[in-house]
């Protein structure tokens, strides 16, 4: 199975929070890092992503 990199808006789709949410998370340590894919790019592993969801679902 391929996992397959999410760009910030298919993250904010996905999730429901916005892109400043989403880097304010980040920085206190509450939601996935996303991966360099090159100089100006980023992505998140779409299963951080669903790993992540399904931590918020279950109160973790």
């Amino acid at each position: 199975m391929t996992d397959r990199i999410l760009s910030c808006i298919e993250v904010q789709q996905a999730t429901g929070l916005s892109r400043s949410t989403i880097y304010r998370m980040i920085e206190r340590g509450d939601f996935p890092r996303p991966q360099k894919l090159g100089l100006r790019a980023i992505g998140w592993r779409e299963s951080a992503i669903s790993d992540w969801m399904e931590g918020s679902r279950n109160g973790g």
